[in-house]
Parts: structure tokens; sequence; C-alpha cells
């Protein structure tokens, strides 16, 4: 569905696959947004159809079609679009004709594997990344020395590292002594890792398995698939009925 123009910049940018709402507000803000061949900066600027907008100088265009994919990203990969210091990039495991206009939904760091969302959508992605919707992100962490239960309760209730805001999640599993799952609702940088470091670990694995309602399930590494509007308005609305059922969670 075309938007109706005139619409705002940030909005354009993010209907063409720039990413978030508010990423595309610090792509415009930081003079690398130029349209009609003018650097733009200003938040309130509004664009036509008929507009040539263009970000680090490269043209971008909004897309008649909307794109969800879930991927198993194995480590090594790198979720960034762009790093001159890497070559294995998680998206151009992805396929498709229209693979530029991807980008991926919050974070999964360079060492870590397992579910990364990725799609062209920026008010879905800013959406599914807002705190406020608490979506839970489940993980799978292994650690080279056996892990106490009372760390991970004291980080239940909060542990201050390096802002002022506390790290802490929501719920832990231990699975073994040396294997944990854990589910988080923020998405502060390489949370989980920090958390561990902070009381001595050193993680051996870690695997993301779920996304609010969305597993990796049987995706194996380097594997995609496409996700339905269905499961993406699941998403959105919380509906995570697997973790009810399960049993063995702390909270």
């Amino acid at each position: 569905m075309k938007p109706e123009y005139p619409i705002r910049l940030q909005v354009y940018m993010a209907k063409s696959g720039c990413g978030s709402r508010r990423f595309c507000e610090t792509l415009i803000t930081s003079g690398r947004v130029t349209v009609n061949m003018k650097t733009v900066t200003e938040l309130g600027t509004k664009v036509g159809e008929d507009d040539v907008v263009m970000v680090d100088h490269q043209l971008i265009e909004v897309s008649d079609r909307t794109y969800y994919y879930a991927l198993h990203k194995p480590r090594g990969y790198v979720c960034t679009n762009y790093d001159p210091n890497e070559k294995l990039y998680a998206r151009d495991l992805i396929n498709i004709p229209d693979k530029n206009l991807l980008f991926h939904i919050g974070r999964l760091d360079k060492e870590s594997s397992g579910l990364i969302l990725f799609t062209n959508d920026g008010d879905v992605a800013q959406k599914i990344m807002h705190p406020s919707h608490q979506i839970e992100k489940e993980y799978l962490v292994s650690c080279t020395s056996e892990v106490r239960r009372e760390d991970l309760e004291q980080a239940l209730k909060g542990i201050f590292i390096d802002i002022k805001q506390p790290y802490k999640i929501k719920k832990f599993e231990v699975l073994s002594k040396k294997w944990v799952r854990i589910i988080l609702t923020e998405g502060k940088n390489r949370e989980i890792r920090k958390i561990f470091s902070y009381f001595g670990y050193d993680i051996k694995q870690l695997v993301r398995m779920r996304i609010g309602c969305i597993e990796l399930g049987n995706l194996e590494p380097a594997q995609y698939r496409s996700v339905s509007s269905s499961e993406i308005d699941a998403l959105l609305k919380g509906e995570t009925e697997i973790v009810k059922k399960q049993k063995g969670w702390s909270y």
C-alpha cells in the first residue's frame, strides 16, 4: 500500500527500509540525508512522491511490499548492514531480490547465534523494540563454569553496571550446572553478556530461541523463513501462550 503524500521524511525513510523511525531521525540530524540533492537536518521536513531522497549518497525508494523474515543467525555474522571491518553480514543470508531493503530488528551480537528478525517495515520495527511493549526474548546460555542460582536471583532484582538504569532479567530456568534459560524484556546492548561478566562467568554459547511468540524452531544456522502478518500481529499483541505453559521459571 502506497503512502499518501506529502509525508514526513523519517516516515518515507522507514518505509524505504532504512530502519525504525527513531533510527531514521538520527540519520537526518547527523546530516546523512539529502532531498533533491540538498542536505536536510530538520525532522519536520516533508517529501512528495517525486522528490529524490538519498542516504549516504544512495537513492532510496518506498517499497510497495512489506517483508518480514526470521533468520537463524550463525556465530561470526554481524547484523549491521555495513561495517568496513566485517565481511559476514547476516542480511546477506536472506536471498531475495529486495534484500537491500531489509534491516534487522533489535540486536544480536557477532558471537551470539539464534533468532533475528528482518523487515523493511520501520513502524513495526519501532513497536517491537519499544520498551513499553515488554516483548520477551528467550535465550539459552552456556557458561564455562557452574552457574550459581543466587547470582541469577540477584539479576532478577537488577544490577547496576555502567548506566543509571539497572540490568535485569525477567525469568530464568536452570537446565544443568552450566546451562540456563534466560528471558529478557529489555534490549540493552550486550545485556546478557554484561550481566554474566559482572558475576565472573565466561559465556561459551548464547543462542536466542524466541522473540515473543516467534520461535527459532527447526531453522538450522543460516536458514530463514518468511514471517506472516498474523504472526507479527500476535507478536505485537503479546501472545506468548507457549511461555505460560512452561514450568520451572523463577520470577
